[in-house]
C-alpha cells in the first residue's frame, strides 16, 4: 500500500490511532498532516488533535524528565494552533492546562480568562478562572512573606542596632529556612550567597557560624546551589574558616563541605531538575577540593581542629565505599599530591618547637587515612609506590647531625605501624632503623625515649614480632623501666613489658613471664590509671598496658574488682583524646571473653598430646560464671554510659575494628536478661544502632543480635525512643536468614513480633525490609522455639493489608499451614495460630470460605479450638467461627448443622467467669448471628 500524501486522510488516520489508544501513531499521522495541510482552519483543529495526544500521554507518563518534555510539547502545540486561529477554545484551554503543569500560573490564568470571555456559561472555564486565580494569591503571598522574612533576618543580623537575643534568633529563623528546598532557593534568590559572605567577613563566630550552616542548608543535595557557592564563597576562604581555632566552627565548615562535595559527586541522590542541567561537569570543583584540603594538613596556619577535619573530610571521601567499584583514581591521586604531607602530620613531635598544632587525635587521624588509601590499592605495583614514598620519606630524615630530624622519622615510622602495618613492619626491618630505636632510647632526652619506646611498642604489634623483642627489646625495656625516674618514660616502657608478656594471648600454656609476673605489671598500671596528677595522655598508656595484660584471666579478675580503676577508665574513655578508645574496647572485651574462641573438643586435645603437639589451655578463671561474675561488675561500674559516649567518637577515630569490639562487649552485657533494663536505662540502646548499620559484617551481627536480645524483653518505645525505633527494624531483619545461627534467629523474631504490635507503620516498615518471606520460612522450622516465635510474629502482621493479599493468593499454602500450627499440642504455637486465623478472617471474609477447602481436618481443628483448655485459645477459635457464620451463608449453614453447635451452646450456656467471659460472650455472638440469620430459633419458655 503507498503512502498517504492528503492531510485529510493523515487527520482521519491519525483519528482512528487516538480511538484506538494507539497514541504514539496518532502523533506520527498528525505531525504528517501537519507538513502537508495548506488550509489554515484544517491545520487549528490538526495541531489541536495532537496536543490532545500529548495531553493522554502526560497523563500515563510520571518520571520527571518525560513528564516535562510532552507539557512542553503540548504548550507549543497548542500556541501554534492559537496562531492559526485566535478564537479556537479548545486549543486556549490545552495551553492553559499546559502552562499550568510548568507553574506558569500568570499566563494559564491569562489563556483560561480568554476561554471565560468567549463561553461566559462555561462551568469548567470559570471553575479554573477562580482556581488559579486563588493559587496565584496564594503564591504571591508565599513568596512576597518568604523573601520579605529573608530580608528582614538579613537585617537584624547586619544591624548594629539589634540586640544579641534578636540576632541569635534571625540566625537560627534562616538556618531552618535554609534546610527546607523553598526557603533555600528563596535565600538564594535573594542574594542571599553574597550577604552570607558579608556575615561570615564580620569576624563574629556566632555570624560565621550561622552563615555556614545556612549555606550548608542551601547546598544540600543540590548540584546547582552547590556550584554557585563554591564559586561565590571561594574553596580558599572555606578552608581559612575551617583553619580557626574554634571547635564549633570547624565542625561547621566540615559539614558544609561535606554537602558540597556530596551534591557535586552525586552522593546525595535527590533529584532537582532543570537546575541539575546548569551544572555539566563538576571533576574540576572536587578536585580542587581535595588538592585544598591537602595543603590544609600540613600548613601551619590551621589548627589542631581543622586538620583534624581535614583529615577526616579525606578520609571519608577519597577511599572507595565498595571495593567492587575499580576505580580507585582519588586514592592515586591523593598519594601522588599528598601522602609525604599527611607522613608529615605523623611525624610531628608535640614536645619539640615549632611543631604543626595537633589535637590529642591528630596523629591517630592521620594513620586511620593512611591505612585506607593503602587498602584502596588495587595492585602490587600501586602498594609499592605507596611503600617507596614511606621509604623515602623516612629515609630523607635521618640525619646525624640533628637528632630531632631522627625522632620525627621514627615517630612518622610509629604512625605507619598504626596505619598499614605491612609497610611499617617492612620499613622497621630497614637497615639503622631498629638501631636508631635503640640509640633514642639511650639518649638522655626525654623527648627522644619517649619517641622511641612508643615507636618499640608499635613496632611489635604481631605476636611473631613480639617473638622477636622478647630476645632483643626486654631487657633494654627493663633497664629502662627500673632505671628512669621519669613517669613518663617509666609508663611507656611497662606498655612494652605488658605487650611482650601478652604474646600468647589467653593460651594460659604460652603466659611468657613468670607466675605472678603479668599480676605485678597490671597492679603498677591500675595505680597509674588511678593518678589524677598525671596527666591524660601518660594515663592513657596505662589503659595501654592492661588491654595487653588483661589476656591474663587473673588481670582480669583482680582489675574488675578493683572499681576506681574501671571508674578511672570509663572516665578516661569519655575524655576528648578519642586515641584510647581501642585499648579501653580491647580491654573490655578481655575481660567479658567476648572475642572469638576456638572449640575445643577433647578427642582432638588427646590426640595432640599423644603427637606432642602444642595444646591451648583455657584458665580456670576464663569458665561462664567467672566471666557473668566480671561482667556485673562492669555494669555496676557504669560501662554502659561509658560505652555510649565512645560510639558518638569521630568516624576516623572510632575504625570498623573498634566498632566491631564495642559491638562484641555489648553483647556480651546483654546476656543475662536482667541486665538488659540496666544497658536501657543507660543508653545502651540508642548506642548500639550506629554499631548495628555500619562497621564489621562481624561487628554489624553482634552489634544486631544485641539489639535484638534488648527488643524481644524491654518495651521497645523506651529502648529506641522517637524515630528510632525505625531503625531497629533493619538490623533485625538482617538476622533472619540461614546463615545466622538459631539464637539469632530466634531472638530476632521475639523483637519483631514486640515491634510489630506497637503500630501499623512499624508493621509496614518490616514489610518493607522484605522480612515477611524470612518469617514464613521459619514458620515450617523444625525447631519448637523459633517456629513458635515467626508464628507470633505473623499474628502481629497479619493487620496489614499486603499481608492478607498474600494469604488470599492462590497456589500457596500459608493458609493451610496456619490452620495446621492451630492443631498443634504446643499451647504457645496454637494461640499465636489461632490468633492471626481470627484476625485474618475478620479483615477478609474470603479467607473464611478459604479455609475450607485447605485441608480436610479444618472443621475438627477449628471446634478442638472452640473447647480448649487454655480461655484465650478458646476465645480465638469461637472469634474465627462468628468470622465464618458471618462471611457465607451455605458454610455458616454447615457449621450450625455439625456438633459445632453443642460446643456453641455448652460454652453460651456457662456462667458468668472474669477468667472465660471473653469466650462466653464470642459464642453468645456466635449462636446471636446464627439466629439472626435464621439458621436456628430463639428459645421459647
Amino acid at each position: 500500500m503507498g503512502e498517504i500524501a492528503d492531510p485529510v486522510q493523515f487527520k482521519e488516520e491519525g483519528n482512528k490511532h487516538f480511538q484506538a489508544g494507539e497514541i504514539d501513531k496518532a502523533i506520527e499521522c498528525y505531525t504528517k498532516a501537519i507538513k502537508s495541510c495548506k488550509d489554515k482552519k484544517a491545520l487549528a483543529v490538526i495541531y489541536r488533535n495532537r496536543s490532545a495526544c500529548f495531553l493522554k500521554k502526560v497523563r500515563i507518563i510520571y518520571t520527571l524528565q518525560a513528564y516535562i518534555k510532552p507539557i512542553i510539547f503540548l504548550h507549543e502545540f497548542n500556541s501554534m494552533s492559537i496562531d492559526v486561529d485566535a478564537a479556537d477554545i479548545k486549543a486556549l484551554y490545552r495551553r492553559c492546562q499546559a502552562l499550568e503543569k510548568l507553574g506558569k500560573l500568570d499566563m494559564a490564568f491569562k489563556d483560561v480568562q480568554r476561554c471565560a470571555t468567549l463561553e461566559p456559561k462555561n462551568k469548567t472555564f470559570l471553575e479554573t478562572l477562580r482556581r488559579l486565580g486563588a493559587d496565584i494569591q496564594q503564591k504571591l503571598k508565599t513568596t512576597f512573606s518568604t523573601d520579605s522574612r529573608v530580608q528582614n533576618m538579613f537585617d537584624i543580623l547586619f544591624s548594629d542596632e539589634s540586640d544579641k537575643e534578636k540576632q541569635e534568633k534571625a540566625a537560627n529563623n534562616l538556618i531552618v529556612l535554609a534546610r527546607e528546598d523553598a526557603g533555600a532557593e528563596r535565600i538564594f534568590q535573594n542574594n542571599g550567597v553574597p550577604l552570607l559572605v558579608q556575615l561570615i567577613d564580620t569576624g563574629k563566630p556566632e555570624m560565621i557560624l550561622a552563615a555556614i550552616r545556612t549555606l550548608s542548608g542551601m547546598c544540600t543535595g543540590h548540584r546547582a546551589r552547590a556550584t554557585a557557592i563554591i564559586h561565590t564563597v571561594g574553596i580558599s576562604k572555606l578552608c581559612s574558616i575551617m583553619a580557626v581555632d574554634n571547635e564549633e566552627i570547624v565542625l561547621a565548615t566540615a559539614n558544609l563541605f561535606q554537602c558540597v562535595y556530596d551534591s557535586l559527586s552525586g552522593g546525595d541522590k535527590r533529584n532537582y531538575g532543570k537546575e541539575e542541567a546548569l551544572v555539566l561537569d563538576s571533576s574540576k570543583d572536587l578536585k580542587d577540593i581535595l588538592l585544598a584540603l591537602l595543603e590544609m594538613i600540613a600548613s601551619k596556619k590551621v589548627s589542631g581542629h581543622g586538620r583534624d577535619q581535614a583529615l577526616n573530610l579525606l578520609t571519608k571521601n577519597v577511599p572507595r565505599k565498595d571495593k567492587k567499584n575499580t576505580d580507585n583514581s582519588k586514592g592515586l591521586f591523593t598519594i601522588d599530591h599528598g601522602l609525604k604531607k599527611i607522613l608529615k602530620v605523623c611525624g610531628q613531635v608535640p614536645d619539640l618547637p615549632d611543631q604543626l598544632p595537633l589535637t590529642e587525635n591528630t596523629q591517630l587521624i592521620a594513620s586511620v587515612l593512611l591505612n585506607k588509601l593503602y587498602d584502596d590499592m588495587r595492585c602490587d605495583p600501586e602498594r609499592d609506590h605507596f611503600r617507596d614514598t614511606c621509604d623515602e620519606y623516612i629515609k630523607s630524615k635521618f640525619d646525624p647531625n640533628d637528632m630531632d630530624r631522627n625522632i620525627h622519622a621514627i615517630n612518622t615510622l610509629s604512625g605507619i605501624l598504626q596505619g598499614p602495618f605491612d609497610v611499617g613492619n617492612v620499613l622497621a626491618g630497614r637497615q639503622g632503623v631498629m638501631e636508631m630505636m635503640v640509640a633514642l632510647c639511650g639518649s638522655e632526652r626525654e623527648v627522644d625515649q619517649l619517641v622511641a619506646v612508643e615507636a618499640l611498642i608499635h613496632a611489635s604489634t604481631k605476636t611473631s614480632k613480639a617473638s622477636f623483642f622478647i630476645s632483643n627489646g626486654v631487657t633494654l625495656l627493663k633497664d629502662m623501666y627500673k632505671k628512669t625516674k621519669n613517669e613518663k618514660i617509666k609508663i611507656r616502657a611497662l606498655v612494652g613489658l605488658c605487650k611482650l608478656g601478652s604474646a600468647g594471648g589467653d593460651d594460659y600454656s604460652m603466659r611468657q613471664f613468670a607466675e605472678g609476673s603479668t599480676e605485678k605489671l597490671a597492679k603498677q598500671c591500675r595505680k597509674w590509671l588511678c593518678n589524677p596528677t598525671l596527666d591524660v595522655r601518660t594515663r592513657k598508656w596505662a589503659v595501654e598496658g592492661l588491654a595487653y595484660l588483661t589476656n591474663d584471666a587473673d588481670v582480669k579478675d583482680d582489675f574488675v574488682e578493683d572499681e576506681a580503676a574501671l571508674r578511672a577508665m570509663f572516665e578516661l574513655a569519655k575524655s576528648k583524646d578519642k586515641t584510647i578508645l581501642y585499648a579501653v574496647a580491647c580491654t573490655l572485651v578481655n575481660c567479658t571473653n567476648s572475642y572469638d574462641k576456638k572449640e575445643i573438643i577433647p578427642e582432638m586435645v588427646q590426640l595432640a598430646k599423644f603427637s606432642k603437639q602444642h595444646v591451648p589451655e583455657q584458665h580456670p578463671k576464663d569458665k561462664k560464671d567467672f566471666i557473668e561474675r566480671r561482667v556485673k561488675r562492669l555494669l555496676k561500674a557504669g560501662v554502659t554510659s561509658a560505652l555510649a559516649v565512645m560510639v558518638k567518637a569521630d568516624n576516623s577515630i572510632l575504625t570498623d575494628q573498634t566498632k566491631e569490639m564495642l559491638a562484641r562487649v555489648f553483647l556480651a552485657l546483654a546476656e543475662d536478661i536482667k541486665d538488659r533494663g540496666t544497658i536501657v536505662a543507660q543508653g545502651g540502646g540508642r548506642a548500639l544502632l550506629p554499631l548495628a548499620l555500619e562497621g564489621t559484617d562481624k561487628g554489624k551481627i553482634k552489634a544486631s543480635h544485641a539489639l535484638a536480645k534488648i527488643a524481644a524483653v524491654s518495651n521497645p518505645e523506651i529502648a529506641f525512643p522517637a524515630e528510632r525505633i525505625y531503625e531497629v527494624v533493619r538490623p533485625l531483619v538482617s538476622l533472619l536468614n540461614t546463615e545466622r545461627d538459631g539464637l539469632e534467629n530466634f531472638e530476632a523474631l521475639l523483637g519483631l513480633t514486640n515491634l510489630a504490635a506497637l503500630n501499623d507503620k512499624l508493621r509496614v516498615k518490616i514489610l518493607k525490609e522484605k522480612a515477611l518471606p524470612e518469617i514464613e520460612n521459619y514458620m515450617f522450622e523444625e525447631h519448637d522455639q523459633i517456629r513458635q516465635a515467626a508464628t507470633e510474629c505473623m499474628c502481629n502482621l497479619v493487620c496489614c493489608k499486603e499481608v492478607q493479599d498474600r494469604y488470599l493468593e492462590d497456589g500457596n499454602d500459608k493458609l493451610k499451614l496456619l490452620v495446621l500450627l492451630c492443631g498443634e499440642d504446643d499451647v504457645q504455637l496454637q494461640r499465636a495460630a489461632a490468633g492471626a486465623l481470627a484476625m485474618l478472617t475478620a479483615a477478609q471474609k474470603k479467607l473464611a470460605v478459604k479455609i475450607t477447602k485447605v485441608t480436610g481436618q479444618w472443621l475438627e481443628i477449628i471446634q478442638r479450638l472452640c473447647i480448649h483448655d487454655n480461655p484465650e485459645i478458646q476465645h480465638r477459635g469461637l472469634v474465627t467461627v462468628f468470622n465464618m457464620l458471618d462471611a457465607d451463608e451455605q458454610l455458616a449453614k454447615k457449621l450450625i448443622e455439625c456438633e459445632l453447635l453443642e460446643i456453641l451452646t455448652y460454652v453460651a450456656k456457662l456462667e458468668d467467669n472474669p477468667k472465660k467471659q471473653d469466650a462466653i460472650n464470642a459464642a453468645r455472638a456466635c449462636l446471636s448471628r446464627a439466629m439472626d440469620t435464621g439458621l436456628i430459633k430463639p428459645f421459647s419458655n
